[in-house]
């Protein structure tokens, strides 16, 4: 249970909750998304300076230059990864840790991966306090993602890259998702890759602005 500041009521943070899931509840068509996404207490995840913010449909500062995402575009990435319950998923981009919680509600395995060792640390404080014990947070070493658990049935990138990184697609397993941003450092389109024997199928599923992936066969720093 989080703290909530004394000039923030618990109804005050409840009015926002339900605000922000009546939306959702319009516009995402997978409603286990959503379902999943009210049973993640979003306030564990956001600073104390935060609180009150925590179910604003926009993401928010957690430090170090990064943000936990807004609700919706959690939502619609996770709705592109169709997990049918027992999925392996990786996660590149663990941050604040509540997205890999919404994984973990859907997937029976979620390997979550951070660059910054501190976003790490602290994000697998929250999600064992919380009881996830589907998830494994991995400081993220040169390579994008975790070959030594691949291959992955679903891959979500919360991060913003300028291609595809092939080293990403050889994680996932046949007929399995990617939903990646790519773009510029400043903008990206939202793409669904999914892996084919001959051909892998890529989809656009809209506009959207993420920080900059770091690593090999992404941004240099």
């Amino acid at each position: 249970m989080v703290d909530i500041p004394n000039w923030y009521t618990a109804v005050d943070l409840e009015r926002a909750r339900e605000n922000l899931f009546r939306y959702l509840g319009h516009e995402i068509t997978d409603k286990r998304v959503v379902e999943a996404m009210k049973r993640v207490p979003r306030e564990a995840f956001v600073p104390p300076q935060q609180y009150h913010s925590a179910y604003d449909d926009r993401p928010l500062s957690i430090g170090f230059g990064q943000t936990i995402s807004q609700p919706f575009i959690v939502a619609l990435m996770v709705q592109a990864l169709a997990l049918s319950g027992d999925d392996k998923v990786l996660e590149v981009g663990t941050g604040s840790g509540y997205e890999a919680a919404i994984l973990a509600e859907l997937a029976q395995k979620v390997i979550t991966v951070e660059c910054i060792p501190e976003l790490a640390k602290s994000a697998k404080e929250v999600l064992d306090r919380l009881g996830y014990s589907n998830i494994e947070v991995h400081v993220a070493g040169r390579t994008l993602g975790w070959p030594e658990e691949a291959p992955y049935d679903a891959i979500i990138v919360s991060a913003g890259a300028p291609t595809v990184p092939q080293v990403l697609l050889e994680q996932l397993a046949l007929n399995g998702r990617l939903v990646i941003p790519v773009g510029s450092r400043w903008q990206q389109e939202l793409l669904r890759v999914t892996k084919l024997r001959k051909r892998n199928k890529i989809e656009n599923l809209g506009g959207c602005y993420f920080v900059p992936l770091i690593g090999e066969g992404a941004w240099e720093k």
